[in-house]
This record gives C-alpha cells, structure tokens and sequence, in this order.
C-alpha cells in the first residue's frame, strides 16, 4: 500500500515538473485547492501552521495567507498540497525516509 501511494506522488510530482519545464508530452492536469482545504489538510495531521510550514519547508505566513485566502498557491505547491490532503500519511512517511 505505502508502495503504491508513493509511486502515486511520484508520478504526480514528474507531471508538474514536465508541465512546468513545457514538456508537450505532459499531461496537464488542473488542481485546483481552495483555502478551507488547506487548513483541513493541516489539521488532518495534526500540526500547527508553523509546523506545517517547518515540515514542508514553507513559511508560515505564506501558509497564513493561503488558509486566509491571501495568495493561492500555484505550481509545485499546488500539487504538494493536493497529495497531503489525499495521502498525508504517505508524505509523512516519505519525508521520513530521507
């Protein structure tokens, strides 16, 4: 199961990077994430937005502005976000694995 959640983030991360690098191959696929999911997303494992923040090396007011609607997340960070708010044990423990 942890295998096959991983391999999952892995082709998600590879379509955003071709997407971003204008690979015309890629598939394009639009995520949007709003901002009450991100709060639930964070709540979901339990940390604060400083930890949040520290964890998936984002800043915290960055992480204030998204759940306040401020800024939206665009790029890399829209997927990450996407995938914690999915499979947030299988991020957890991937980070761990470094």
């Amino acid at each position: 199961m942890a295998k096959k959640a991983f391999e999952q983030i892995m082709e998600g991360l590879q379509d955003a990077l071709a997407y971003v690098q204008g690979d015309d191959e890629a598939v394009a696929r639009v995520v949007t994430v709003k901002p009450a999911d991100i709060k639930k997303a964070r709540l979901k494992i339990g940390l604060t937005r400083d930890a949040f923040a520290r964890t998936f090396g984002l800043s915290s007011a960055t992480i204030r502005k998204w759940e306040n609607g401020e800024r939206v997340p665009n790029g890399a960070a829209r997927i990450l976000l996407t995938i914690i708010s999915r499979e947030p044990e299988a991020v957890l423990r991937a980070l761990r694995c470094n």
